[in-house]
């Protein structure tokens, strides 16, 4: 995921955003009929390796375009919004999975399949319009009014709150790591870096470990699932509350109050092996992470200049993942060592620290007109 996130960055600062999109989507979709298609476990453990570079590429990519195309009042809301219909495949894929892998030997296939449906994204990504903002700034300003014209065209004048206006940027300036240095939005970078890193290690700390701690603790698989299934349902309603609240004040306070909170919730829920508590407060993790992810997808990309912006949104979101790598270790040496209330803990303190790094470092970036 490292590799596709920040692959895929530079390539759409290269090729422009659409391009990217379809491409990116092209190849995890190819690549999930590859799996499918998988003979053993190296082959099928190449395919996910593969897929995952498509997806990680993907998201970076996405969550820059939906950044530069929509007005500055509202890039929150529609990051969430859009967000939220794509969870909706969560539980979609839950059900054709239950259906399809207990009825042959070979149903797991089907799930790779199902997975592969994007293949057909490029029949509807000619109603996509490429970013005008990447389109001025390669100096293609003509494309770049044409564009806006047809957006407006389209979805009237409500649908594009204004503005303020900036002077059009020189056609000559570097893109990819060299923009990003020159431009001055290296301690930007790291900051997010540092920033992706904590949540992904909270994130999937909890995610990944929490059903395995509660079977590890004498609770039964069965009712450990069931739990999970429950908390789970949440996710969706999270990101329906982002798209109310992205907007509405400052997101860089925004992100380190939930971040506070989801840490907060799960320490309690850690500290109980009560039934009610336990879906509460998960329930309360799993809505929260998913009012948190839009709000950062949307800042990450706000911070970053035009000509880099998916390079440091890229190197961003990929060196954060990068925190899957080192989280097992951490999770598995603390619950060895000092039981699972630690791992609650450690999980509690990651969350603080994005809080933190946000608060200390992050640039406030609310209606504010892309650089």
């Amino acid at each position: 995921m490292f590799i596709g996130a920040t692959s895929a960055g530079a390539l759409s600062d290269h090729i422009g955003r659409r391009r990217a999109l379809i491409v990116t989507t092209m190849w995890y979709s190819t690549m999930s009929l590859l799996n499918a298609c998988a003979w053993d476990v190296p082959s099928l453990f190449a395919a996910r390796l593969l897929t995952g570079m498509g997806l990680s590429g993907m998201t970076v990519v996405a969550m820059t375009y939906i950044g530069e195309v929509f007005p500055s009042r509202v890039r929150g809301t529609f990051q969430a919004r859009i967000l939220m219909f794509g969870l909706i495949g969560i539980p979609a894929t839950a059900y054709v999975a239950r259906l399809a892998v207990p009825a042959a030997d070979w149903g797991w296939r089907v799930i790779f399949i199902w997975g592969a449906l994007a293949i057909f994204f490029p029949l509807v990504a000619r109603k996509l319009e490429e970013s005008p903002r990447w389109l001025e700034h390669r100096g293609r300003h003509d494309e770049a009014e044409v564009v806006l014209a047809r957006i407006e065209r389209e979805g009237g004048e409500a649908a594009l709150p204004a503005s303020p206006a900036l002077p059009a940027p020189p056609a000559t300036s570097s893109i990819g790591i060299t923009g990003l240095i020159t431009s001055g939005a290296g301690p930007r970078a790291l900051l997010l870096i540092a920033v992706w890193f904590c949540q992904t290690l909270g994130f999937y700390g909890f995610n990944a470990w929490v059903p395995t701690l509660l079977a590890e603790q004498g609770i039964p698989i069965a009712r450990t699932l069931s739990q999970s299934l429950a908390i789970s349902i949440g996710v969706i309603p999270g990101a329906f509350v982002a798209s109310l609240i992205a907007d509405r004040w400052e997101r860089k306070y925004l992100i380190a109050l939930v971040a506070v909170l989801v840490g907060t919730f799960g320490m309690i829920y850690g500290l109980s092996f009560s039934t009610w508590i336990i879906v509460t407060f998960g329930f309360l993790v799993a809505m929260g992470q998913q009012v948190f992810a839009p709000m950062l997808y949307a800042y990450t990309a706000e911070c970053f200049p035009t000509n880099a912006r998916n390079t440091g949104a890229g190197l961003s979101y990929g060196i954060g993942r990068l925190g899957n790598a080192v989280g097992p270790l951490i999770v598995a040496f603390l619950y060895a060592t000092y039981g699972h209330r630690s791992v609650f803990a450690y999980i509690a303190v990651c969350w603080v620290l994005v809080a933190l790094l946000v608060m200390a470092f992050g640039p406030r970036m609310n209606a504010r007109t892309l650089a």
